[in-house]
């Protein structure tokens, strides 16, 4: 016997982080009873999304243009490059406000154990941008974690004439950007440290 389609429901919104089986059914029944508009408006804002996002050409952060509507603005500082993990990342830094430089998105971090290597964040491509560029200053806020760490000190240990800085205070040792309110964030872009050798 096929699956019920309100269990297919139920079970196809489980997999959103954060959602159990009950939010899922809540959820599901809310949009099913009291907001079927609210309903086809996700499926077709998703639908849409599926078909058209992709990554930005330059910093790799999802957009359905070729560059994302940072890299297109020309008031933005393209002499400084923050380099986040994830698009939340690039979100939770875009939104406080406090940071009018460029964005390159790793989707990820050095991870060995997940065979997660340099060639897997585009890491190449950074240094591409910096090398082509006139890049100032690179920005590192990778997650304060082994991997996030890592992370850093790989791009820092390979950029050449350009002043590599580390995001500081603020953000909890552990801790993942995008679960960080602004005003941390924002002081953290603020009192970032270099952490070029002397």
């Amino acid at each position: 016997m096929s699956e019920d389609l309100l269990t297919k429901l139920v079970n196809a919104l489980t997999i959103l982080p954060g959602v159990g089986k009950k939010s899922a059914q809540r959820m599901a029944l809310f949009l099913l009873d009291k907001n079927q508009q609210g309903a086809r408006e996700i499926v077709h804002s998703l639908s849409g999304a599926i078909e058209s996002i992709q990554r930005c050409e330059e910093c790799r952060m999802l957009t359905s243009q070729k560059l994302c509507n940072v890299c297109m603005d020309v008031k933005r500082d393209s002499s400084c490059i923050c380099v986040v993990e994830s698009p939340a990342d690039y979100l939770a830094i875009e939104n406080t406000g406090g940071f009018a430089g460029k964005y390159f998105v790793l989707m990820g971090r050095l991870s060995p154990m997940d065979d997660i290597g340099p060639e897997d964040l585009g890491i190449d491509k950074l240094l591409e941008l910096i090398r082509g560029k006139d890049i100032q200053e690179i920005i590192l806020a990778t997650s304060s974690t082994v991997e996030g760490d890592a992370t850093a000190i790989y791009i820092k240990d390979h950029c050449e004439n350009v002043k590599v800085t580390r995001i500081s205070y603020g953000i909890p040792i552990g801790g993942e950007l995008e679960y960080v309110d602004s005003n941390t964030i924002a002081r953290s872009i603020i009192g970032r440290i270099d952490i070029n050798d002397d």
